[in-house]
């Protein structure tokens, strides 16, 4: 048992994209990300994932609206709903999943692709 400390796990963290593990809990994972730009279309058959943005601006663009969050907020994308964030500006996000969540969903395997076991931890 620890307490974790979100700016200085942040601190740590320099490439967007890559969730890295800051806690675990029932099966899930804690996660903070830093997000630039654009991420690819994609969804979890099975997952629902939730993103808190701790600051920036992000975007979950759905196929029929777009989610606009700001620091303090934050949206859950249900299990089968294709969904891409998009960084408005650079921000650090907090994320929910099951600690078996392939980060990039269904999407064809790519730079980002990182298997639960492949993530970093803090």
């Amino acid at each position: 048992m620890r307490k974790v400390n979100l700016a200085e796990k942040l601190a740590k963290i320099t490439k967007p994209w890559s969730p890295t593990v800051v806690a675990e809990l029932n099966g899930q994972f804690v996660k903070l990300a830093r997000f630039e730009h654009e991420y690819v279309w994609h969804k979890h058959e099975v997952e629902d994932e939730l993103f808190y943005v701790i600051e920036g601006r992000l975007n979950i663009e759905l196929r029929d609206r777009v989610i606009e969050l700001q620091p303090g907020e934050f949206f859950v994308v249900p299990c089968g709903v294709e969904h891409k964030p998009v960084a408005v500006t650079p921000c650090s996000v907090l994320l929910f999943e099951p600690a078996s969540t392939l980060n990039t969903g269904d999407a064809p395997t790519n730079q980002w692709t990182r298997k639960p076991e492949e993530l970093d931890r803090l």
